[in-house]
């Protein structure tokens, strides 16, 4: 497909599409927090605890490349 090979397809919507999806998720936690009226530590202990196992994909990213280097 457009001269990709299926590696280079799967790196890209695992990188951008996983990605995309994280954002959306900070926003979806966002809106909860809002809607709950959490206030400013509710925020950040929603955002904390939801937003952990996402921040730990992106760590987990990151020292891969920082290893490949």
């Amino acid at each position: 497909m457009f001269g990709l090979t299926e590696e280079q397809i799967s790196h890209f919507g695992v990188t951008f599409g996983v990605g995309a999806f994280i954002l959306y998720m900070f926003f979806i936690i966002f809106q909860l927090a809002r809607e709950s009226k959490a206030g400013k530590m509710g925020t950040f202990v929603l955002m904390l605890v939801l937003g952990l196992g996402m921040i730990g994909f992106i760590a987990k990213n990151v020292i891969a490349w920082a290893l490949n280097i």
